[in-house]
């Protein structure tokens, strides 16, 4: 072969290998589509809705590898079991799951294994929601079911993981709920609010509500939020229940106190302190002493003076609660309260009035020493508000556009629960322009009775402004600072001007609380009209 076709025929295979290279089609290895699918059930054993049910190992199968994800919170068997039984895989992924059961069933019973969002697939986390196993120990399985909905007292957004309970009104009483399971039981999970407790038998039935901190089914009214229907009800039935739950408001308890300073002590309470007698004594002769809230704990702040004795007796009195505690005071404990002020700072807004915090008890206070002036040195009209409890002192005056305030407190304006007083004290308020704020107006349809309490709320639920209204009337709150809003109203039903919880043991529920729930945009220099019906 010659050198020139030689060189023709390589030059041909190069050309060729070169346009093969341009024209074909660059890629990635893929594993296919994203598996959406969730796990398949392919066999239970014994086999789904059992009757005559005998065994104590039950076998579910799986069309792919799974695992069982957080089963303490999304398992619910019903009627509850006493002893839990033993899932697996918990750890490890198979294509099997295996419930030992460790109890001995009743008989002519229908039980439930709700896995709710348990069981997820090995790869993907797909959940297969929801999965039921149902068996009965006798000859068929129960069929009817209970509808209803959850809400949380004083909260948009109700609770989740809520047990909803059903008792038998035969043996019912008002101790039950503290001592004995429920018969049934279902659980609204991580996002529902409407619920169905299935596989019932027909018959009368209490239900309860719970959101159980410790999930053992039973009432601790020291952590747990509870919500009940006072009467029974008869199953079949197709009424939808509407269930609130709220914090009982028992009687008080109070818990052994402990010294944190030479004239203070910490009183550990839990339940209703209103009103309630605190005391002190050395051998039978009485101390003088006092007592505030401690800010967003359950204790009370004893103030007493600082007493040399190897015993003192600090006695808590409400209705026919009477406890008494013999507590040793410490000797080498240095620390003391001592008066200390502080008050509002720079921006003064429309809805709030100038506030003095004290870090001890004020027992008297001297309006004469205590002035307020304008910006040209005037001195306007003010109330005091005296929030003893909450040691806060207000200072309540009319406030106009763009203005500045001065408040002064003389020595001894202030003398606390120790003999101790101020020093002079000055402070410099102001207010921003009217068009720093919006107006928000309110016109209510739906009303069902009167008086009624109306509160603006923020997204955090703290509340902004209120107003009491014992008749039909629009509701203006004026100089809002711009933000997002939610308004509730509260049936006032004791005219005692401020929300009160239910207690259990009475049967008596919270004084009902009614959200707008759609937020309300208030916007600087904007005058919002908002009509609201209640009917809805």
């Amino acid at each position: 072969m010659s050198k020139f076709r030689i060189y023709f025929i390589f030059c041909f295979l190069v050309l060729s290998a070169l346009s093969l290279s341009n024209c074909a089609k660059r890629g990635y290895i893929t594993g296919g589509p994203q598996d959406t699918i969730p796990p398949v059930v392919l066999r239970s054993t014994p086999a789904n809705f059992t009757t005559n049910f005998k065994e104590n190992i039950i076998y579910i199968d799986f069309d792919e590898f799974i695992k069982v994800n957080k089963l303490n919170q999304n398992l619910i068997i019903s009627p509850p079991l006493e002893n839990t039984p033993e899932v697996s895989p918990m750890g490890s992924a198979k294509k099997r799951i295996t419930i030992r059961l460790r109890d001995t069933l009743k008989e002519n019973t229908t039980y439930s294994f709700n896995f709710g969002d348990a069981i997820i697939d090995n790869n993907e986390g797909n959940v297969l929601k929801q999965f039921k196993y149902i068996f009965s120990t006798g000859d068929y399985i129960d069929s009817l079911k209970i509808k209803g909905s959850i809400s949380s007292i004083n909260q948009i957004k109700a609770d989740n993981f809520v047990n909803i309970m059903l008792y038998d009104a035969k043996t019912f009483n008002d101790s039950t709920v503290y001592k004995e399971k429920p018969l049934y039981i279902t659980n609204t999970l991580d996002s529902l609010t409407d619920f169905t407790v299935e596989n019932i038998k027909e018959g009368s039935y209490y239900i309860i509500a719970l959101k159980d901190k410790n999930n053992n089914y039973l009432f601790d009214p020291k952590q747990d939020k509870i919500g009940f229907i006072k009467d029974p009800i008869t199953i079949p039935s197709d009424q939808v229940h509407k269930i609130v739950l709220f914090k009982s408001n028992e009687k008080l308890e109070t818990s052994r106190p402990s010294q944190v300073s030479k004239n203070k002590w910490y009183l550990p309470f839990f339940g209703d302190v209103e009103d309630a007698i605190v005391t002190v004594a050395k051998n039978d002769s009485l101390i003088r002493s006092t007592y505030t809230a401690l800010a967003q704990k359950d204790s009370l702040q004893v103030w007493f003076p600082e007493v040399k004795a190897d015993s003192l007796y600090i006695n808590v009195k409400k209705e026919d609660y009477n406890k008494t505690y013999t507590v040793k005071p410490r000797v080498k404990i240095d620390a003391i309260d001592s008066l200390s002020i502080s008050a509002t700072n720079s921006i003064l807004h429309y809805v709030n009035d100038f506030t003095i915090n004290t870090t001890t008890p004020i027992e008297k206070i001297n309006q004469t020493l205590i002035t307020v002036l304008n910006k040209d040195s005037v001195a306007i009209p003010y109330e005091v508000d005296h929030k003893k409890l909450e040691q806060r002192i207000l200072l309540k005056f009319n406030k106009e556009e763009n203005a500045n305030y001065y408040i002064n407190l003389m020595p001894n304006a202030l003398t606390d629960f120790f003999g101790k007083t101020n020093d002079t004290l000055n402070y410099e308020v102001k207010t921003a322009p009217y068009s720093d704020y919006g107006n928000l107006f309110l016109k209510f349809t739906g009303i069902k009775r009167y008086p009624i309490i109306v509160e603006i709320v923020d997204e955090k639920e703290n509340v902004i402004a209120s107003q009491y209204s014992e008749q039909e009337s629009d509701f203006n709150f004026l100089l809002l600072s711009p933000r997002k809003y939610y308004v509730r109203i509260i049936y006032d039903d004791n005219k005692n001007k401020k929300w009160d919880s239910g207690y259990y043991w009475e049967k008596t529920q919270p004084e009902e609380v009614i959200y707008f729930p759609e937020l309300i945009d208030v916007r600087a220099n904007w005058d919002i009209q908002q009509d609201i019906n209640f009917e809805k």
